[in-house]
């Protein structure tokens, strides 16, 4: 019992101190731990000393500040606007809608831009993207669409690809199609309102009857 009446706890000491206190000549070595090497016979980058500093941002990196968050704003900018006038005439080229007159009957899919930056790897600007995309969760099912589908691309296949290239010696080259998205024909009548910023001034009250597919339908 402690001179103040509480009982204390008896103290543990480690068993490295036990055993000075056992042995006070005998010097203590700490365990030897045995890193495992790596045998296999695979070549990698680290093997080779071959390494690359990833630069996350580089110095022309922009804010998300300057993504437009309106349409408005974005047309008052002109480079978001040669984005925005690149994707509507590669639209009006691809033949992805027509304009009718507008039927109170009709269930309009409304639609909005999306402004975004494609960056390099290093994090410099590639280019600045405007894309109108549909608001999908506005279509009726078995009136606007029968089924839904993802078409996606099994990573199994890109490795047999690059493995047959390998084997083969074939030279490999990377390529992005623009609106690829759009190439996929509607069997469904599906109406859409005109992009905001570029309505027709002949026939401002048409809406869209789409052609080809839009970003974000079902």
């Amino acid at each position: 019992m402690s001179p103040i009446g509480i009982q204390s706890s008896p103290t543990t000491l480690p068993i490295s101190v036990l055993h000075d206190i056992d042995h006070p000549n005998v010097d203590v070595q700490p365990p030897v731990v045995n890193t495992p090497t790596n045998t296999h016979p695979m070549i990698t980058r680290a093997k080779d000393g071959i390494s690359k500093k990833k630069v996350l941002f580089a110095d022309s990196c922009v804010k998300m500040d300057d993504i437009p968050a309106t349409c408005e704003i974005a047309l008052k900018d002109p480079k978001w606007k040669e984005a925005m006038d690149k994707e509507y005439h590669a639209l009006i080229k691809n033949g992805t809608w027509s304009l009718v007159p507008y039927n109170k009957n009709q269930n309009l899919v409304t639609n909005k831009w999306i402004f975004s930056i494609k960056r390099n790897s290093d994090g410099s600007i590639n280019r600045y993207k405007a894309r109108l995309v549909a608001k999908g969760f506005k279509q009726v099912p078995g009136i606007d669409f029968d089924e839904v589908y993802s078409p996606v691309v099994k990573a199994a296949t890109i490795r047999v690809i690059l493995s047959l290239a390998v084997q083969f010696g074939w030279s490999l080259r990377q390529l992005d199609i623009n609106n690829a998205f759009l190439n996929g024909s509607l069997s469904e009548e599906v109406f859409t309102n005109q992009p905001q910023g570029f309505v027709n001034s002949v026939h401002p009250d048409y809406v869209c009857r789409l052609h080809k597919a839009l970003y974000g339908l079902r």
